[in-house]
C-alpha cells in the first residue's frame, strides 16, 4: 500500500510533460476510479493474507517441508529452489490468469479488475478475493510438494509478485526494458492486457516472462504496437497534446467527505 501510494503521488498527484511521455494511455484516471482501486485493493489485502497465513500455520503443525536457515539444504540447493519457485509460480499465475479470460466461471471473478482498463498502481491487487486467493496458493502447495526455504518464498512472492506487479500497473515505461524486450513483460504489457483483453481475448496474461504468452500464441501483434515509443515515432506526444490532457485533481482522495459521497 506505501509503496503503490509513493509511486502514484510521484507518478499522477505530481504530473509533468517529461513524465506524462512515458504513460501508456496519455489520459489519467478519474478520482473516483482510482477510490474504486484502492478499495478493491484494501480488500484484496485482506484475501491476500489467507494462504501466508495458512503456510505459516500448517508449518507450525510441520506439515510442510519448507524450512527456515541455510545450513539443512546448503546454498546450491537455496539458489536452484530459487528459480525451481520462480519459474514455476510465473507459470502458474499465468496459466490462472489465462483461464479467468477463457473459462466463463473465472471470467465472472476476473473481470471486475478490468473496470480498471487504466490502472494506476493500486490496481496491482484490486480484484476478487477468490483471485487473490488463487494467485497466492503458491506459498502453500510449493512447500507442501518440495523442502523451500520459506523466507526465501516470502521474499519471492513480496518481491517479484507484489513489488513487480505494482510496476506492471504503473502505468508508465521505461526506455529500457522497453515494449519491446524478447522476454521480459513490461508494464506496457500489462497495461495492453487491461485495455484489450477480455473475455476469450486473453492477451499477455503472463506476469513475468513473455515465454508462457509466446507459447500459447497470446501474444498482440506487433505491427499495432501503441507503446510510448511507437506514438512517438508516430509524431503523437506533444506538449499542445499534453496541454489538453485533463488532469484530474487527485487531491480529493485524502477528504473523508469523498470517500463517503463518491459513487
Amino acid at each position: 500500500m506505501l509503496l503503490s501510494s509513493a509511486i502514484f503521488y510521484y507518478s499522477y498527484v505530481r504530473i509533468t510533460y517529461e513524465k506524462w511521455l512515458k504513460k501508456s494511455n496519455p489520459k489519467y484516471p478519474s478520482a473516483s476510479l482510482v477510490r474504486l482501486e484502492i478499495i478493491l485493493m484494501v480488500k484484496g489485502i485482506l484475501a491476500g493474507t489467507f494462504c501466508p497465513a495458512l503456510a505459516l500455520y500448517l508449518m507450525g503443525k510441520q506439515k510442510l517441508k519448507g524450512y527456515c536457515g541455510i545450513d539443512e539444504y546448503g546454498w546450491k540447493y537455496l539458489i536452484v529452489s530459487f528459480f525451481i519457485a520462480w519459474i514455476s509460480t510465473d507459470f502458474f499465475e499465468f496459466f490462472y490468469h489465462r483461464m479467468g479470460h477463457t473459462i466463463d466461471i473465472l471470467w465472472k471473478v476476473h473481470k471486475s479488475h478490468h473496470q480498471f482498463y487504466n490502472p494506476t498502481p493500486f490496481a496491482v491487487i484490486a480484484e476478487d478475493y477468490v483471485d487473490q486467493i488463487v494467485g497466492a496458493l503458491p506459498l502453500v502447495f510449493i512447500p507442501a510438494l518440495i523442502p523451500i526455504n520459506m523466507d526465501l518464498l516470502f521474499f519471492q512472492f513480496a518481491f517479484f509478485f507484489y513489488g513487480y506487479g505494482v510496476y506492471l500497473h504503473w502505468g508508465h515505461e521505461f526506455s529500457y526494458p522497453d515494449a519491446h524486450h524478447p522476454a521480459i513483460n513490461t508494464s506496457f504489457q500489462h497495461y495492453l492486457h487491461h485495455a484489450v483483453s477480455t473475455r476469450n481475448k486473453p492477451y499477455h496474461t503472463g506476469f513475468f516472462f513473455k515465454i508462457w504468452d509466446q507459447l500459447f500464441g497470446s501474444i498482440y501483434p506487433n505491427e499495432k504496437c501503441f507503446c510510448v515509443k511507437c506514438q512517438h515515432a508516430q509524431g503523437y506526444r506533444t506538449r499542445e497534446h499534453y496541454d489538453n490532457v485533463e488532469k484530474p485533481d487527485y487531491r480529493v482522495l485524502l477528504q473523508w467527505r469523498f470517500w463517503i459521497n463518491s459513487k
